[in-house]
């Protein structure tokens, strides 16, 4: 018991430094490419990394059987979450983007009640709602100046795509292979948005250097790859509302990567921030009284 919670807890840790990182690097990247060309082919290599994965243990697709289960999982996780954040970020302050994006936690809290019959108490309610507020603190800078509105709106979609991705997948996990699942689901996406984007976008707007190939390959293989295998490992393991609160951590240490990296101001309200999602986090994961905490 005790070796799988130091299992679980160095994935979480993992998690967060992945995806935490790749916003810095995706704001690197956005400045070499527009937004859903960089979306799509970072999901076709994302793909093609977690399919070689998917050959060597995933065992079979089952793909006559599970087909539909792809398609939603494509579209939601992908098409949507990925293609949608992707152009939020290329719109929007960083701040003002992640409050939006990591409404995510809260809303999966709402959706895994009625859809997964998990436990939606007072405690696990006044936690999620923390932990925003506490993303909120920490990204009130992003807040400055004309905010787009169709940036708002596509990072709010991608908010609602991502939660509906993660919940959908916690039912329909014993129906599909966990690696395959996100193999085929970034290969289609990364697909249709790469089509998409030669159609809004071109390739000639692109500029193969090399900070733009390291971003690319970096949220690649890290920010997609290794960290939806972390991901959705997780949200199997555990319940799908305690796992995405952990994701609040994720704006956090984006933002201290990116005060390292791209210079840009750290401000106090950091530590008051943390001190929100610390809170709400424990509150999220605190077994209901007169219940055991569950180890695992």
């Amino acid at each position: 018991m005790k070796d799988s919670r130091n299992l679980t807890v160095a994935a979480f840790v993992l998690l967060v430094l992945f995806w935490g990182s790749t916003f810095s690097a995706i704001k690197i990247g956005l400045s070499d490419a527009p937004p859903v060309l960089f979306a799509g082919v970072r999901g076709i290599i994302g793909g093609v990394v977690v399919a070689l994965l998917a050959l060597a243990w995933g065992g079979s697709p089952d793909l006559r059987r599970a087909w539909p289960v792809y398609a939603l999982l494509t579209l939601l996780n992908v098409v949507l979450f990925l293609g949608l954040q992707t152009v939020a970020i290329a719109y929007l302050p960083s701040g003002t983007a992640a409050v939006l994006i990591y409404l995510q936690p809260i809303l999966t809290g709402f959706l895994s009640w009625p859809l997964l019959g998990e436990p939606l108490g007072p405690a696990k309610l006044t936690g999620l709602l923390l932990g925003f507020l506490g993303i909120v603190v920490v990204s009130i800078g992003g807040f400055s100046g004309a905010v787009s509105a169709t940036g708002i709106a596509f990072a709010a979609a991608s908010a609602v795509a991502w939660s509906l991705g993660t919940v959908y997948f916690k039912k329909a996990q014993e129906r599909v292979p966990m690696l395959w699942a996100i193999a085929l689901s970034f290969l289609a996406g990364g697909v249709i948005l790469t089509v998409a984007g030669l159609f809004l976008e071109s390739f000639a707007d692109v500029s193969w250097n090399s900070s733009f190939v390291a971003s690319l390959l970096y949220t690649a293989v890290v920010g997609t790859a290794l960290a939806w295998v972390l991901w959705l490992g997780l949200v199997r393991a555990g319940e799908a509302s305690r796992v995405a609160a952990y994701v609040f951590f994720v704006p956090l240490v984006g933002i201290a990567i990116g005060a390292v990296v791209l210079d840009e101001p750290l401000k106090p309200s950091l530590l008051l921030g943390t001190a929100f999602v610390v809170s709400g986090i424990y509150l999220v994961n605190r077994a209901p009284r007169g219940e055991k905490e569950v180890e695992g």
